[in-house]
């Protein structure tokens, strides 16, 4: 059963990633006034001249060596799709014997066809090459691509709302720089190229910032991934929140979480592509905050994890516990992302919550479902990582197989020359040709196929590695196998001092622990995010924790305890014993929603001179972080 709900929700992560398609998804036709019959004509016309120009400026290449390279491409990639099958049959056939030798099989078909393919394919490359890494022809096909892309008649139905609206489909049919950015961050949603345009100028309207550097880059990817509405999840609650992400707000939103310092180091570098599977989370852009203030103040240490595949991501291994058992428990004041980290789920929601606090940190990340699960993607600078899933080969993103999504990321770290590969793609655009992504897709036309031998060459002269998976023992568990990292923090004298002021006021920093002592498996001493040190109690789902104090008290009397914590699961309370010899006082702790509160203050006694203070957190408690604990003397 629990593999079957993961199927379902994997299958749901498909079906509702949001994914630029090269052909706009079936939609009932807008009808078009007078004008915009006129608008369609003349979109229509520009279109049909420019593709005659194109189409005489191709290279030659001789008929018979064209025939034989689409022959050629297509049995490479009918082969290729079958060993991926053989592959993926070896982990389910119950004969893995006979499933292994038609792997085997497979593989050698694939070899034999690679093989055949290359002279042909390095003929047809050498006779298109300087054509492809020549900008010349670029304002005229980046023009034509636009327009088959986004249809005369998509054009129309835009433009036929006002004359603001024409005139923003003129002014980007005439900048041919920006359509080639957004062209090489690979078009407008659903080829909607007119709302595209009309979020670009509302960014540049909104912020002096967004025309130039990265915030160019940012805002061409909030409009051409915002061309056609993301619905926000809301809490249940906010009956009047708005039913779609606001574009503008979400560039606004991004442009000052970067100037303020709150991104990841490497968000700056990235490129249009890379910053579209970043701003496109469902989540309000409050939440996106909350989920960067959540972390820096909870758990520090996942946002300087030295392991770039799982910084932030790992938060899901710590703290979202796998089982469906507790989602009932969903509040409808709290948003999606901060139920799941209370009160966890299986693999969809866990997936998730981990795109969700990538993109809090601006870290492009896909969805990367497989057979019955559900995983994700993630950049990384070393290349895209597959985290709570199964390596690559196992599983398919919204551009198609998982195998294809890896050879075009690595191709696309070389931006400049990746050119050559879109160029193609677009040739292939206007020339009608059905886009393909990778061998493993349905065969194309000629200019996919050059796009794809291209891109393949692209990536293996990169160099770069196919990185394995992260996170794939706890896919479906919360117990790892794996331990997570301790941070090595340097503590002090000074941070492990406790004080007594002058009104008798003890402050006891929580990691100055009497037992245990230094950083364990149960509890970790870290820096905090904007200074200081803190203590964080790891979630344990089997056994209770004990930590104990030491504090020397000036003079006996009654104290007033209280502990600055946070958390981020419900339903927390610790036991505490004072001097064992009184029973346990029970200290609710408060569920915090991730940011710094208060406990409720609880009386104690103490004697003058040593005294020792031992907590209790039972079994299946949350993960508990605390900055210090404060003695105030009762008079």
């Amino acid at each position: 059963m629990k593999s079957l709900f993961c199927y379902v929700v994997a299958m749901i992560m498909l079906w509702t990633t949001q994914a630029w398609s090269a052909a706009p998804k079936a939609q009932p036709p807008v009808p078009l006034t007078p004008e915009g019959e006129k608008l369609m004509a003349r979109y229509a016309a520009m279109f049909d001249e420019l593709r005659a120009e194109i189409e005489k400026s191709l290279p030659a290449v001789d008929p018979a060596a064209k025939e034989a390279f689409v022959g050629a491409y297509q049995a490479e990639a009918a082969a290729t799709a079958a060993e991926l099958k053989a592959f993926r049959e070896t982990f389910s056939a119950k004969d893995k014997q006979a499933a292994a030798k038609a792997h085997e099989e497979a593989k050698a078909a694939l070899a034999g066809a690679t093989a055949k393919a290359e002279p042909v394919v390095a003929s047809v490359l050498e006779a298109v090459g300087s054509y492809l890494a020549s900008d010349a022809l670029d304002a005229k096909l980046v023009k034509a691509a636009v327009l088959a892309q986004a249809t005369p008649r998509g054009l129309a139905e835009f433009a036929q709302q006002g004359k603001k609206q024409e005139a923003l489909v003129e002014r980007l049919l005439g900048d041919a720089q920006l359509m080639r950015e957004m062209l090489a961050a690979d078009g407008a949603k659903d080829g909607k190229y007119g709302r595209a345009m009309e979020i670009f100028a509302a960014i540049n309207d909104a912020s002096s910032k967004a025309n130039a550097g990265l915030f160019r880059r940012l805002a061409v990817a909030v409009s051409v991934e915002h061309a056609v509405p993301i619905p926000q999840a809301n809490p249940e609650a906010s009956t009047d929140a708005p039913a779609v992400v606001d574009p503008v707000k979400r560039y606004l939103h991004y442009e000052k979480a970067f100037l303020d310092g709150e991104l990841d180091p490497a968000f700056e570098y990235l490129s249009a592509w890379e910053y579209r599977h970043v701003v496109n989370s469902d989540a309000p852009d409050e939440i996106l905050a909350w989920g960067r203030e959540m972390l820096r103040n909870y758990r520090p240490d996942h946002i300087r994890n030295e392991n770039l595949g799982w910084r932030y991501s790992i938060a899901v291994k710590t703290d979202v516990k796998y089982g469906s058992q507790d989602v009932k428990y969903d509040l409808p004041t709290l948003q999606k992302y901060q139920n799941i980290i209370n009160n966890g789920g299986v693999c969809g929601r866990r997936a998730f919550f981990g795109r969700f606090i990538l993109r809090c940190f601006g870290i492009p990340t896909v969805a990367r479902p497989q057979s019955g699960h559900a995983a994700l993607a993630r950049w990384t600078p070393k290349g895209w990582v597959i985290n709570l899933g199964a390596g690559w080969r196992t599983g398919w993103t919204d551009f198609g197989q998982d195998p294809d999504f890896l050879v075009m990321t690595q191709a696309r770290r070389n931006q400049n020359v990746y050119l050559e590969v879109q160029r193609a793609h677009w040739i292939a655009d206007v020339l009608g040709e059905k886009r393909a992504f990778g061998f493993n897709a349905a065969p194309s036309g000629f200019w996919n196929g050059v796009a794809l031998y291209r891109q393949r060459a692209i990536a293996s002269e990169s160099a770069s590695l196919a990185l394995g998976p992260l996170g794939e023992d706890i896919a479906e568990s919360s117990e790892s196998k794996e331990a997570v990292p301790v941070e090595n923090t340097r503590i002090s004298d000074a941070d492990l001092k406790i004080v007594v002021d002058r009104t008798g006021v003890i402050t006891i920093p929580a990691i100055a622990l009497s037992k245990p002592t230094g950083n364990s498996s149960q509890f970790l001493r870290m820096r905090g995010f904007y200074g200081g040190v803190q203590l964080h109690c790891v979630r344990d789902f089997k056994n209770p924790q004990e930590l104990e104090y030491t504090v020397e008290v000036p003079q006996a009397g009654t104290y007033s305890l209280v502990m600055d914590v946070v958390t981020v699961q419900s339903g927390q309370k610790l036991l505490l014993t004072v001097n064992n010899v009184q029973q346990p006082e029970e200290i609710t702790v408060p569920y915090t929603v991730g940011r710094w509160d208060r406990t409720p203050p609880v009386k104690i006694t103490l004697v003058e001179g040593r005294n020792g203070l031992r907590f209790t957190r039972p079994a299946a408690s949350g993960g508990l972080t605390i900055k210090q604990l404060t003695l105030q003397p009762v008079k």
